[in-house]
């Protein structure tokens, strides 16, 4: 992480978006979360996460609770965004805590984790372990899906619908659930595009969609609030 334009294509991206965001009056908390760099193989490599419990969530949550206190954030309006694995921290955000995050843009990327099914990368030798099936189960909890009858956050889902790293069934299964819970959502779908999207327009299409949907959507939260 870099503390302004990265070298990186998704990282430089996703930093002109925040940029953006805040060029419309939003306050933008950027959370290096654990497994991140520059802090020490403690900090990179940090116990119970991934699969095995997923504690950089916690990191979100506690931004999030910061960003409560401040006096220029309206508690009750803060949204979520991310890709790639902050896709899959955006994805727990509104599984776990739809009472902290009212309103979030997903967008598959880079991830390779199953985000909402526990099909983490698995050893090679690990259909073979003592404790398989223990591990198998605490992959399950550490995923959204398993608290995915809390979700009651509206949610804006972006796909490329030849995506080689998320699968695109994901999305689809995951339109299905939300349906079934009468959870709000809405859906940007790119024909013939992959995980690290290709074309530029298509970059500037997704992240004008996410801005609109959080202008939509935090907008309207704050006027039921005024309304009550």
């Amino acid at each position: 992480m870099l503390l302004g334009w990265h070298y990186m294509q998704y990282y430089h991206n996703a930093y002109a978006m925040n940029q953006y965001l805040a060029s419309k009056g939003y306050s933008v908390l950027s959370v290096n979360y654990r497994l991140g760099i520059m802090y020490g193989r403690a900090f990179r490599e940090p116990p119970k996460s991934v699969w095995r419990g997923a504690s950089e969530y916690q990191d979100v949550v506690a931004g999030a609770k910061f960003l409560q206190t401040l006096d220029n954030v309206d508690p009750q309006r803060i949204g979520l965004w991310g890709g790639s694995y902050g896709e899959f921290l955006t994805a727990m955000g509104l599984a776990r805590n739809s009472d902290i995050f009212k309103s979030r843009r997903r967008f598959p990327r880079r991830a390779r984790l199953g985000e909402f099914r526990a099909n983490w990368p698995w050893p090679d030798n690990a259909e073979t372990a003592p404790d398989i099936k223990e591990a198998r189960e605490l992959a399950f909890k550490s995923s959204p899906v398993a608290s995915i009858a809390n979700w009651r956050s509206a949610v804006l889902l972006i796909h490329g619908d030849d995506d080689r790293n998320v699968p695109f069934q994901q999305t689809t299964d995951l339109v299905e659930k939300l349906r079934a819970q009468n959870v709000a959502f809405e859906e940007l779908i790119i024909p013939d595009e992959i995980h690290d999207l290709l074309r530029w327009n298509d970059w500037v299409r997704a992240y004008r969609a996410t801005a609109e949907f959080f202008d939509r959507r935090l907008a309207a939260l704050g006027e039921r609030q005024s309304a009550h």
